[in-house]
């Protein structure tokens, strides 16, 4: 049985900053997968709801290596150290459940592959989860 790293909210789990349902549930989308759901924003010590926030600086590789932040897009709080804790915890729970595949929720500071806000705008970049899953050969699918 395939094993996927799913974000928590894409399986209708209420985990994303504004407390709120997202809507879908894939679930369904991945007959015989064992899905493993995971928030890393959560999985860093952030509540639910807790204050949206955007990468400042680079994308989530450059946050990976102190070179970006993530900022509160209300007070400005850098919540970097706590993207980078949940990365590696979500890295963790990949490695303890044999996963080498992982449906992302996309755009998002954490989950976003190949594209996040930044200043309101879509940009070219990944969130600080999905780089480092991809860093770590994760195939990564976002929705």
């Amino acid at each position: 049985m395939e094993k996927i790293l799913v974000s928590a909210c894409l399986l209708g789990l209420r985990c994303r900053y504004d407390g709120k349902i997202l809507g879908i549930d894939i679930s369904e989308q991945y007959p015989g997968c064992c899905l493993i759901p995971v928030c890393p924003e959560q999985l860093g010590g952030l509540p639910t709801p807790r204050e949206p926030s955007e990468i400042a600086g680079g994308d989530g590789g450059d946050v990976l290596q102190d070179r970006a932040s993530v900022m509160g897009k209300e007070t400005g709080t850098d919540y970097a150290e706590n993207f980078i804790r949940g990365a590696y915890e979500t890295l963790k729970a990949g490695g303890i459940s044999g996963c080498r595949k992982a449906v992302l929720k996309a755009d998002s500071p954490s989950c976003g592959y190949k594209r996040i806000y930044c200043k309101g705008k879509l940009i070219e970049g990944s969130g600080v989860t999905a780089a480092l899953l991809a860093q770590n050969g994760f195939e990564i699918i976002t929705i």
